[in-house]
């Protein structure tokens, strides 16, 4: 594909994550048990299939546009599966992010479903270095995630970046033939003019698509109508989850945290992250009761009343299973009327993409992440 794709696709592109390395933004609050879940959201009695994808970014200097791209379209990305469907069931979806600026690879965060530390790491990543070394991080990637073997695992890396693929000690045809090897698709996008024969070959040898981005775009946010109301239920939202355990509550304040970074970046940023918790991939039963108890009240009834919020302390089990069942039944509406509008949103936008006679760089980038699940029997199918 020749010509620009802005990040939004390039990001559909850009999810892989490293060695069991600590991130550099973990703090004591973030357990490995927390970050590297990788089945934390499947029901005991169902094998979910799963969607792996790892987003190896570059980082250095001349890369601040690729990062903000990357911090913008994360949301847009995870709505991207919503839908998404193998022999029935949903799949869970694992992202990782690693940078490259400088070797070695940095890790930022290990395969996880926890979609608010897939955005503090995003929002975490700092401008650092000017040795990039694509075999090298590609190969780091394959030898320190843990890949899913199953055969309708769909597996994906996404390099970005814009130095000669060839650079550092990994012979990156080796790196990718691996990939390919294992069943990880290899996509590589590079930032800037045209598609260099290494980042052509990579992807190639990797079975995966070359692309090429203006990292430096800006995404720009078209306004709707019903952008006010998703935003007002998203404040509605937060007031449903109720946080237990030793870090509960800073992981609640976690999540208004990551609200504000959405916002901040961009009102369509805020809106896509709003559509992403009101649906299946935003799970946070690591320290939501909510979540937590959806299928089994054991986490309840083992809660320690000093790790417990004010609504539920002094309260008998069957009056802490009906405020929390309450707020299920407040939450599922609440969502539901989420998703109402952003239908309608997304009807808007459609009608307005129609009458300007141009498709987004977006929706062409996601176009090619679809075709690979759909390679692997994922429907897509509301």
């Amino acid at each position: 594909m020749n010509g620009f794709l802005t990040l939004p696709c390039a990001l559909i592109s850009a999810l892989a994550c490293l060695a069991p390395i600590q991130s550099t933004n973990a703090s004591e609050i973030f357990s490995p048990a927390i970050v590297t879940a990788q089945s934390q959201h499947a029901h005991p009695h169902e094998q979910r299939p799963q969607i792996q994808i790892a987003i190896l970014l570059d980082n250095s200097g001349s890369m601040t546009g690729l990062i903000e791209q990357a911090k913008s379209q994360i949301w847009s990305l995870v709505n991207e599966f919503t839908h998404a469907k193998h022999n029935g069931l949903q799949p869970e979806l694992h992202v990782s992010i690693i940078t490259y600026g400088d070797p070695p690879p940095q890790m930022r965060l290990l395969l996880s479903t926890d979609l608010d530390r897939v955005s503090q790491e995003l929002f975490g990543i700092k401008i650092s270095g000017g040795t990039e070394y694509c075999g090298q991080v590609i190969q780091h990637a394959i030898d320190n995630l843990e890949w899913s073997t199953d055969k309708n695992a769909l597996k994906v890396i996404f390099i970005a970046g814009n130095e000669p693929f060839t650079q550092g000690p990994k012979d990156y045809r080796e790196a990718c033939e691996d990939a390919a090897s294992k069943g990880i698709i290899v996509n590589t996008i590079h930032c800037g003019n045209g598609i260099p024969a290494g980042w052509r070959d990579g992807a190639l040898i990797g079975k995966g698509k070359a692309m090429s981005i203006d990292h430096n775009k800006t995404v720009v946010h078209v306004a709707t109508p019903y952008d006010k109301h998703i935003h007002e239920l998203n404040i509605k939202l937060n007031t449903t989850y109720i946080h237990y355990g030793k870090a509960g509550k800073k992981r609640k304040d976690l999540q208004v945290e990551q609200d504000a970074n959405a916002k901040k970046q961009s009102i369509g940023s805020s809106i896509q992250r709003s559509v992403s918790k009101a649906n299946i991939y935003y799970n946070n039963r690591s320290w939501d009761m909510v979540d937590a108890c959806k299928d089994n009240w054991e986490v309840l009834k083992e809660a320690k009343e000093e790790e417990l919020p004010a609504q539920l302390k002094n309260k008998t089990f069957e009056q802490q299973k009906s405020y929390i069942e309450e707020q299920r039944q407040t939450r599922i509406a609440i969502q539901k009327q989420i998703n109402d509008f952003n239908e309608k949103r997304n009807t808007y936008l459609a009608k307005q993409s129609k009458e300007s006679g141009k498709s987004t760089l977006n929706d062409a980038m996601k176009a090619s992440l679809v075709k690979q699940a759909e390679g692997k029997g994922y429907t897509f199918k509301k």
